[in-house]
Protein backbone atom coordinates (compact mmCIF):
# COMPACT_ATOMS: atom_id res chain seq x y z
CA UNK A 1 0.00 0.00 0.00
CA UNK A 2 2.86 1.99 -0.46
CA UNK A 3 2.30 5.45 -1.82
CA UNK A 4 -1.51 5.31 -1.29
CA UNK A 5 -3.00 7.24 0.50
CA UNK A 6 -5.47 6.62 3.26
CA UNK A 7 -9.09 8.19 3.32
CA UNK A 8 -9.62 10.65 6.55
CA UNK A 9 -13.08 10.98 7.85
CA UNK A 10 -14.60 14.20 9.53
CA UNK A 11 -17.41 14.36 12.03
CA UNK A 12 -18.71 17.60 13.97
CA UNK A 13 -19.04 16.83 18.18
CA UNK A 14 -21.75 17.12 20.26
CA UNK A 15 -20.29 18.94 22.83
CA UNK A 16 -20.44 22.25 20.53
CA UNK A 17 -22.83 24.75 19.76
CA UNK A 18 -22.70 26.05 16.52
CA UNK A 19 -24.57 28.86 14.35
CA UNK A 20 -24.69 29.89 10.64
CA UNK A 21 -24.78 33.92 10.56
CA UNK A 22 -24.63 35.15 7.01
CA UNK A 23 -21.19 33.48 5.36
CA UNK A 24 -19.68 32.04 8.36
CA UNK A 25 -20.48 29.63 10.64
CA UNK A 26 -19.38 30.54 14.39
CA UNK A 27 -18.62 27.61 16.49
CA UNK A 28 -18.63 27.13 20.50
CA UNK A 29 -16.77 24.69 22.15
CA UNK A 30 -18.39 23.18 25.47
CA UNK A 31 -15.09 22.00 26.45
CA UNK A 32 -13.51 25.03 27.10
CA UNK A 33 -15.90 27.74 25.58
CA UNK A 34 -13.14 28.87 22.92
CA UNK A 35 -15.56 30.35 19.94
CA UNK A 36 -14.31 29.99 16.13
CA UNK A 37 -15.78 32.29 13.67
CA UNK A 38 -15.59 30.13 10.75
CA UNK A 39 -14.91 31.45 6.97
CA UNK A 40 -17.16 30.69 3.39
CA UNK A 41 -15.19 27.56 3.04
CA UNK A 42 -14.19 26.32 6.48
CA UNK A 43 -17.94 26.85 6.83
CA UNK A 44 -18.68 24.12 4.12
CA UNK A 45 -16.08 21.84 5.07
CA UNK A 46 -18.29 22.02 8.67
CA UNK A 47 -21.66 21.60 7.49
CA UNK A 48 -20.41 18.53 5.26
CA UNK A 49 -18.40 16.85 8.23
CA UNK A 50 -20.84 13.96 9.03
CA UNK A 51 -18.26 10.86 9.76
CA UNK A 52 -19.35 8.93 6.94
CA UNK A 53 -18.19 11.32 3.66
CA UNK A 54 -14.16 11.19 3.39
CA UNK A 55 -12.31 14.64 3.68
CA UNK A 56 -11.27 14.35 0.02
CA UNK A 57 -14.83 14.10 -1.43
CA UNK A 58 -15.78 16.63 0.80
CA UNK A 59 -13.40 18.90 -0.51
CA UNK A 60 -13.78 17.96 -3.67
CA UNK A 61 -17.76 18.60 -4.08
CA UNK A 62 -18.17 21.57 -1.73
CA UNK A 63 -14.67 23.77 -2.05
CA UNK A 64 -13.57 22.70 -5.60
CA UNK A 65 -17.21 22.75 -6.87
CA UNK A 66 -17.84 26.20 -5.58
CA UNK A 67 -14.59 27.74 -6.24
CA UNK A 68 -11.76 27.85 -9.03
CA UNK A 69 -8.99 25.83 -6.79
CA UNK A 70 -6.09 23.79 -6.97
CA UNK A 71 -7.66 20.12 -5.29
CA UNK A 72 -4.91 19.35 -3.78
CA UNK A 73 -3.92 22.19 -2.25
CA UNK A 74 -7.62 22.87 -1.37
CA UNK A 75 -7.14 18.98 0.52
CA UNK A 76 -3.98 20.31 2.45
CA UNK A 77 -5.58 23.30 3.56
CA UNK A 78 -8.56 21.76 4.52
CA UNK A 79 -6.41 18.91 6.55
CA UNK A 80 -4.45 21.58 8.51
CA UNK A 81 -7.97 23.13 9.57
CA UNK A 82 -9.70 19.25 10.61
CA UNK A 83 -6.42 18.88 12.81
CA UNK A 84 -6.95 22.12 13.85
CA UNK A 85 -10.47 21.91 14.54
CA UNK A 86 -9.96 18.49 15.70
CA UNK A 87 -6.85 19.89 18.99
CA UNK A 88 -10.30 22.00 20.49
CA UNK A 89 -12.37 18.63 20.56
CA UNK A 90 -15.26 20.07 17.80
CA UNK A 91 -14.68 17.85 15.35
CA UNK A 92 -13.28 13.87 15.47
CA UNK A 93 -10.97 12.88 12.47
CA UNK A 94 -10.49 8.88 11.86
CA UNK A 95 -9.17 6.89 9.43
CA UNK A 96 -12.41 5.11 9.31
CA UNK A 97 -16.05 6.34 9.13
CA UNK A 98 -17.30 7.81 12.35
CA UNK A 99 -20.78 6.60 13.63
CA UNK A 100 -23.02 9.29 15.44
CA UNK A 101 -22.83 7.06 18.79
CA UNK A 102 -18.66 7.57 18.25
CA UNK A 103 -18.95 11.13 18.10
Amino acid sequence: MEGQVRARYVARSREIAARRLGDEVVVMSARDSTLFSLNEVAGLIWEAADGVTPLADIVERAVCSAYDVDGAQALADAEELVDRLAGHGILRVSGEPITRDEV
